[in-house]
């Protein structure tokens, strides 16, 4: 069985489900929408179809809305926020998981040379992957205190603050995180591909 064709298969059919399901946020933020708007009645037969198969979709997005003092007419932007988000982190976690097992299996076709390759690059992924998250959970104002994103911190500190250094913030704008993993990946690139 070639595990290339079933991976690609595998992730084409999550590709089509993260667009189906975008497809189906977006109709229930637009008739959200349009029925705010004034645009569509809510007593409507597509209002009353939108509504029945999508609230049970937003009732805990409200909820968490309302908790947080935000509004919960807000829930179907959130809905298609989670869906985006969500599809593309599933979309890249499954190529990357793929990629390992593929990584795996050269490993261990080609001995010492391919663990070496595997450990460097499995060494870089967890370098950027802890930068991304790093940037992300900024922007939620979760910091270094953090418990769990204070691992980030301590895994790429190392190189975010000698450029840091160099380049300072412009106003509310820290680009040494993407400089470090721009400078990340053109070494990834450069190192894997001597091996």
């Amino acid at each position: 069985m070639d595990l290339t064709v079933t991976f690609g298969d595998l992730l084409a059919i999550t590709r089509t489900a993260v667009g189906v399901a975008f497809i189906a946020a977006l109709v229930v933020a637009l008739t959200h929408w349009a029925i705010r708007e004034g645009k569509l009645e809510p007593f409507s037969g597509w209002a009353k179809f939108v509504r029945g198969w999508s609230d049970p979709l937003l009732a805990p997005i409200e909820t968490r809305l309302r908790n947080a003092g935000g509004n919960p007419q807000h829930a179907p932007y959130w809905l298609m926020g989670v869906v985006v988000v969500g599809g593309l982190l599933l979309i890249n976690l499954l190529g990357w998981l793929f990629g390992m097992i593929l990584q795996l299996r050269y490993a261990a076709a080609t001995g010492p040379r391919g663990l070496a390759y595997l450990l460097l690059s499995l060494t870089f992924s967890v370098l950027m992957a802890a930068l991304i998250i790093r940037v992300f959970s900024s922007w939620f104002g979760l910091t270094r205190h953090n418990r769990w994103i204070g691992i980030t911190y301590q895994l790429t500190d190392w190189l975010v603050e000698p450029i840091r250094r160099f380049m300072p913030t412009m106003g509310m704008f820290d680009f040494s995180p993407l400089v470090a993993w721009l400078l990340l990946s053109l070494v990834r690139r450069l190192v894997l591909g001597a091996l």
